[in-house]
């Protein structure tokens, strides 16, 4: 018999809605799996079972509904707030006591019937490409346990990588959806800048950070985002273009169960980082990049190089407006205290900033924005490599110098931030696997209010490669 956490989170819908299960099973089958994982304290800052289980159990009181997501679980990135549980930001300078309101993101999942099982980990205020914190260990990539699992979702990641969680909601300022899931070997998807509503407070400066599902499946991406969308009260306009509204209930799962259409699609492999700094993008990024581009061909989509050169002055517009986010945040003494050395940095540096400056960096990135858009718009998506590197180490981040580090940031991940830039979605695609199970990620960019084309190609390749059907997470090994 199948196990529970064997089935795809719309498997597990189905199987709910005909009563084969029922939700307080499912909820109790996932926390004694949390329960026993040995990594269970490096990615939830939370597990509230309790309140998991008294909500899975009036559901199942309640009868399936039509609520997109009834009874399956999933959990809170600790960068939101949901009422009665604490919002740690991954810092031993947040208070511990519960929330008093829920964020709307987390409200539009309740609605939707979903069961959340706790709060994954994230870097400290979602600030970093990697899950590092004062109050637990590393995020690791489950079955490689001393490589980081990305961030600032990474604990969100490893989670449904591990199967501890059929899917999960992340958040996405710089990448933070994308690089967990190309480390841990899921799809990730950042939406269009305004489909879903909501996105953590340090990101937002500049409309950065937006929500968005981490998934095995193409189809499980698809159901959840759709669960995200705020069809009562948001009318998911974008920036781009006010004709631009959230896409039909239905369409975006439709549009990853029948994996069709045809796209022109540019590649590129360059970044706006380039002219700031040595940019490598290893052999093993090549070879993902490279067979995402052959298998996309092989099923009919046209692809050509991509002659784009980004503007100049990229670089130091996001870094201003990156240190501009965490510096507006209050902290008294006695909490600046017990930040990182390395945010206590980026927090200083950005109270120093001049108002001027922040508004000559949203002005050169609005620039950007426009310039490529323009850039990417006879293309139906864009391929480049997911991350320039593969997963990294723990220790392998400089956490004493914060120019050093945000370095070696960029180095592993230059092709995800200049997409929150322009407000355009993409979606990391765990098209590759090492013979030691170190995973490998394309990247698909698509244009503004096009998730349905970047979802059906990820479920055109899930067919070739079979991403689904791996089984790294279900049999550790250690590095």
């Amino acid at each position: 018999m199948t196990r529970i956490d064997e089935l795809s989170a719309v498997e597990l819908g189905q199987e709910l809605r005909r009563r084969s299960l029922g939700a307080a099973e499912v909820a109790e089958h996932y926390l004694r799996r949390i329960d026993e994982s040995p990594v269970r304290d490096a990615l939830f800052t939370a597990v509230t079972a309790e309140r998991a289980l008294e909500r899975a159990r009036a559901l199942d009181a309640q009868g399936p509904t039509a609520a997109m997501l009834w009874g399956i679980p999933l959990a809170d990135k600790d960068l939101v707030n949901r009422r009665g549980v604490p919002t740690r930001a991954g810092s031993a300078a947040t208070p511990t006591t519960p929330a008093e309101r829920s964020d709307l993101g987390v409200e539009v999942l309740d609605r939707a019937g979903a069961v959340s099982l706790g709060k994954t980990a994230t870097p400290e205020f979602g600030l970093h490409a990697y899950t590092m914190s004062d109050i637990q260990p590393p995020a690791p990539v489950p079955w490689l346990t001393g490589l980081n699992a990305g961030g600032s979702s990474g604990g969100a990641a490893a989670a449904v990588a591990a199967r501890l969680l059929p899917f999960a909601s992340g958040s996405d300022g710089g990448g933070s959806i994308r690089i967990p899931a190309a480390a841990t070997g899921l799809i990730g998807l950042k939406p269009t800048r305004g489909l879903v509503p909501g996105g953590d407070g340090v990101g937002s400066l500049g409309g950065l950070a937006v929500q968005g599902p981490l998934a095995r499946t193409a189809e499980d991406a698809a159901l959840l985002l759709e669960a995200m969308l705020d069809r009562e009260r948001h009318r998911g306009v974008t920036p781009h273009d006010t004709s631009l509204r959230s896409p039909e209930p239905g369409d975006l799962l439709s549009a990853a169960v029948r994996g069709a259409g045809r796209l022109r699609i540019g590649m590129t492999c360059t970044s706006p980082w380039d002219d700031w700094c040595d940019i490598d993008v290893a052999p093993e990024a090549v070879a993902a990049f490279e067979l995402a581009a052959a298998e996309l061909a092989a099923v009919g989509h046209e692809l050509e190089e991509l002659p784009w050169r980004p503007s100049a002055g990229y670089a130091e517009h996001f870094r201003v407006i990156w240190r501009a986010g965490i510096g507006s945040v209050p902290f008294g003494e006695g909490q600046r205290e017990l930040l990182q050395p390395i945010t206590r940095q980026i927090w200083e540096a950005g109270r120093s900033m001049r108002a001027a400056d922040v508004v000559a960096a949203l002005a050169g990135l609005t620039a950007f924005e426009r310039a490529t858009v323009a850039a990417f718009a006879p293309y139906d998506a864009v391929l480049t490599p997911a991350m320039a590197m593969t997963p990294r180490p723990h220790d392998w981040y400089d956490q004493d110098d914060m120019e050093v580090n945000f370095r070696q940031q960029v180095q592993y991940t230059p092709f995800t931030s200049f997409v929150n830039v322009a407000g355009l979605p993409a979606i990391s695609l765990p098209v590759a696997e090492s013979a030691d199970g170190v995973p490998m990620a394309a990247h698909l960019i698509g244009r503004p209010g096009g998730e349905a084309a970047l979802l059906g190609a990820a479920a055109q390749l899930q067919r070739r490669l079979r991403w689904h059907e791996r089984r790294s997470a279900a049999a550790p090994r250690r590095p």
